[in-house]
């Protein structure tokens, strides 16, 4: 299909194909059960995925693509799975996803690299929208997205994601699996929305605090937590975050616990 439709991957786009049908259908399976849902796969390629997806049972996939030399083999798909698949040539970075597809709403999908992360950030600003998020990444950003506390993956991202998300990091890819081969290992990841944020906070402030504390994560938060401005020792004592700890020491809700106190630290 490749050749047919001359579909050499483009750096430009942060294109690694998927082609094993054996390893697509175990990424299918890990965001089973698929047809209770409405799936959304971003940078279907080929279709690798997207056959898988259908072969494991999901009443329809909107599949959003870009690339215009990819249409082809995708409409070839959708002809052996007659009405369950609909092809959008689109941006996903430009596309908003809610308002494309009913809910309830899953993600599955080998994101291009280059825009993993920032897709990702939008679609955790939306996250009720979704039930569940099944993405391959770079091995390099899963390991930030499910670092624990006190690890050196640990940071901003892995905060952010936790506190609205279970993560789990489910099995590893070989460059290998991919045309053409990446430089690095890829990690599949399922991010699984929480009834409520782990701790009550706004966001903006959650934002603003990991800036501050992991933009100097060596310091101690009684030095990094300045960049806020205000009375950082109030701010630290109504929170009752140990003033000595670093960045990497605290816990989600302990991050949440500053964020709500960032406005008011003398309020107790």
């Amino acid at each position: 299909m490749i050749r047919r439709f001359g579909l050499s991957a483009r750096q430009s786009l942060g294109q690694n194909f998927l082609l094993d049908l054996n390893l697509t259908r175990r990424i299918a399976r890990a965001a089973a059960p698929l047809d209770i849902a409405s799936v959304i796969e971003i940078g279907p390629g080929p279709g690798a995925l997207t056959r898988a997806l259908l072969i494991e049972g999901a009443a329809h996939v909107t599949a959003i693509e870009r690339d215009r030399r990819c249409l082809g083999a995708l409409a070839e798909i959708g002809d052996a799975f007659p009405g369950r698949l609909t092809v959008i040539e689109a941006d996903a970075l430009q596309a908003s996803l809610p308002d494309l597809v009913p809910a309830p709403r899953k993600i599955v999908a080998n994101l291009p690299y280059n825009i993993a992360t920032p897709l990702l950030l939008r679609w955790l600003g939306e996250i009720e929208a979704y039930e569940s998020l099944t993405l391959m990444f770079q091995k390099e950003v899963a390991q930030r997205l499910a670092a624990a506390p006190r690890s050196k993956a640990y940071g901003r991202l892995s905060v952010l994601a936790q506190w609205l998300c279970r993560v789990e990091a489910l099995f590893d890819v070989p460059p290998a699996a991919f045309v053409p081969a990446p430089k690095v290992t890829s990690t599949l990841v399922r991010l699984t929305p929480r009834p409520a944020p782990l701790a009550p906070c706004r966001r903006d402030l959650l934002e603003r605090v990991t800036a501050a504390a992991f933009g100097q994560r060596r310091k101690m938060l009684r030095q990094s937590l300045r960049a806020l401005g205000g009375d950082v020792g109030a701010l630290i004592a109504a929170a009752e975050v140990d003033p000595t700890a670093r960045a990497e020491e605290l816990s989600v809700a302990e991050f949440c616990a500053l964020a709500r106190f960032i406005d008011r630290p003398a309020a107790g």
